[in-house]
């Protein structure tokens, strides 16, 4: 880490700096506001609020991007209530160990680069799962519930925007995962969690599941528009358009279902029946079974 060490008391910058080099760091130091802003940039500030009547304030104003922490003799609104509010990010207390220094420098490097990923992700999640879907989980909806969808980004659009709109956080568990019942068990019973791929359970597993999840704030998917659980409620989700993208993988039903859909309008059924390697009876029979309509 690049660090500036702003304070007038010569001997105590230089002691700062000669230990956080030791440690790995790149130290500068600056005994004036006006020397400090001559410099370039730095991952970390580290700046003295008693600086003999000088305003620092410009440096945290030009450094504020970055990571200010503030050396301060005493706490008050001056040295830190005010600098904190105008973009300083920490203070420690004259006089400190170099050890907790350095923790507290080595936890808001971690904290920014956390938050930055977190924001990264979410924007990224945000566009992923953007559906035009009517559906949503309110905070009156009783839980577990059970997703049924035929598109499995259905129900993660549901999930995130649940989340988003009441500002609660979840664990996520495929219940592919070798060790998903121990994932569970692990999660507090007054947390949320969302499982996915039920589908793809045995009989008894399912049960396990069942068993474990009663009572507690859990939501469940499952692509299986069969899919039935007593006492539990239940909200299907169909998207017969645009539901296949690359990288996904449908079942012959849902590849079929799709197909009609998107290609109906564009080919006579002789033509299209022939693309499918059926007969023209079997995908009137198909339309009938999805509930198809063939637009004129």
């Amino acid at each position: 880490m690049k660090i500036l060490v702003v304070e007038n008391e010569i001997y105590l910058a230089q002691s700062i700096s000669t230990k956080l080099t030791e440690m790995g760091h790149i130290c500068e130091s600056a005994t004036t506001v006006k020397d400090a802003l001559k410099l370039g940039e730095f991952d970390s500030i580290l700046l003295s609020t008693n600086l003999a009547g000088q305003d620092f304030y410009p440096i945290i104003e030009k450094y504020k991007h970055t990571i200010i922490v503030l050396m301060v003799s005493y706490i008050s609104n001056d040295t830190v209530s005010k600098p904190l509010q105008s973009g300083a990010s920490d203070y420690i207390l004259k006089p400190f160990m170099i050890e907790e220094l350095a923790r507290k420098l080595n936890h808001l490097q971690d904290y920014i680069a956390y938050k930055k990923e977190n924001k990264t992700y979410k924007s990224y999640i945000d566009h992923l799962l953007k559906q035009n879907t009517p559906h949503r989980i309110t905070n009156k909806t009783k839980l577990p519930i059970l997703l049924k969808v035929n598109y499995q980004k259905l129900a993660d659009s549901i999930v995130f925007n649940y989340a988003k709109e009441f500002n609660d956080s979840f664990s996520f568990i495929s219940l592919d995962d070798a060790d998903a019942l121990e994932q569970l068990k692990k999660v507090n019973d007054h947390e949320l969690v969302y499982l996915i791929n039920f589908q793809n359970m045995k009989k008894n597993e399912k049960s396990k599941i069942l068993s474990l999840i009663k009572n507690r704030r859990v939501i469940l998917s499952s692509t299986d528009l069969n899919e039935d659980i007593e006492d539990m409620e239940i909200i299907e989700v169909k998207n017969d358009n645009g539901v296949f993208e690359k990288g996904d993988i449908l079942s012959i039903e849902n590849y079929v279902k799709y197909i009609i859909v998107k290609y109906q309008s564009k080919f006579p059924d002789t033509e299209l029946s022939k693309k499918l390697g059926i007969s023209r009876k079997s995908l009137w029979e198909k339309r009938k079974k999805y509930g198809i309509s063939k637009k004129k």
